[in-house]
């Protein structure tokens, strides 16, 4: 059996995250800024009691992550995750594997870490890893952006600090009313801005503490859950003591088990899967999208390959 390396692991994270641009954090990922970027830890951790994520966010940022505290996250925590964003963006070949771990929790591609990663497939995943590697999604990502990002970090790195700063300073004042309050507290070095800057803070922490408790209300009195009818979901309301099964959420709702036959068309015109499956015993079902696996919301439907096809859906009957 071929053995699933590191490599592998790095370029199953880089296909989540152009997945994960098109989803529920599309904000954050479509342009992964430092600032976009620290927002999403935020999210990613502020219900997070997986141990080997905690430890991943403890080595990348040599603090531990607390949501009951606040955090010094400053400049340095900024440029750390510009690492991250370099990886994203295909703008180095050769990360550190702390910014790989942390890039693999921020698109929450599972199982991970890597030594979850490595261990759990079984060999029609790694068939799939294998077919992946030959493909161009999968090809290394150079461009003139890494030509770019080598001189800044390299000859040039005094010349282009204030540019960093200035733009790490931008990203910070666009995105401060985003962060969730009591986690993650942006620090300015320097005593610049005296009372006016002072005013303008709090101000700005008034204004989104206001529509936090907005936020949170109109959640508390969110009723729609959804309910897995056997082929697709159905919206229904919480129970009186406001518990649900799986809670609604649009991304996933037009999900549907489809029955799969001789006419179907599997791949679009540049090759890419129209059709999602999860491997039941010796069976496979299909489905019409990505999504968490209606019956065991900790498993994810994959994209079909020809090798999956050939091997569970060569018989498939025609249709009517």
């Amino acid at each position: 059996m071929p053995t699933i390396t590191f490599e592998d692991y790095k370029k199953a994270i880089k296909a989540k995250y152009e997945e994960e641009k098109n989803g529920e954090y599309s904000n954050n990922l479509n342009s992964p800024t430092s600032a976009n970027l620290r927002n999403l830890c935020v999210k990613r951790f502020d219900s997070n009691n997986d141990k080997d994520d905690l430890i991943t966010f403890k080595s990348f940022f040599d603090f531990p992550f607390d949501k009951d505290k606040k955090n010094q996250f400053g400049d340095d925590e900024l440029n750390k995750l510009e690492a991250v964003k370099r990886f994203f963006l295909g703008r180095t070949e050769n990360p550190a594997e702390d910014t790989i771990q942390l890039a693999a929790i921020l698109v929450d591609l599972r199982p991970r870490p890597f030594k979850e990663f490595q261990k759990q497939l079984d060999p029609d995943e790694i068939k799939l890893i294998e077919e992946l590697r030959d493909t161009k999604h999968y090809k290394n990502e150079i461009s003139s952006l890494t030509l770019i990002d080598e001189v800044e970090t390299g000859n040039f790195h005094d010349s282009k600090n204030k540019e960093v700063e200035q733009e790490v300073e931008q990203e910070e004042n666009q995105d401060l009313e985003k962060i969730p309050a009591g986690i993650f507290t942006p620090i300015k070095k320097g005593g610049e801005g005296g009372i006016n800057s002072g005013l303008k803070r709090s101000l700005i922490i008034a204004a989104f503490l206001l529509g936090l408790t907005l936020i949170v209300y109109l959640n508390m009195s969110q009723k729609d859950c959804m309910q897995w009818m056997g082929d697709h979901y159905e919206k229904i309301e919480r129970s009186d003591d406001g518990y649900c099964n799986t809670y609604y959420d649009a991304r996933y709702f037009d999900l549907k088990k489809i029955e799969v036959c001789n006419t179907t068309e599997f791949f679009d015109d540049s090759g890419r899967a129209k059709v999602w499956y999860i491997k039941i015993g010796n069976s496979v079902e299909c489905y019409n999208q990505f999504a968490p696996y209606p019956e065991n919301t900790q498993r994810f439907l994959k994209p079909i390959t020809q090798h999956i096809i050939d091997r569970y859906l060569s018989n498939r009957p025609k249709c009517n």
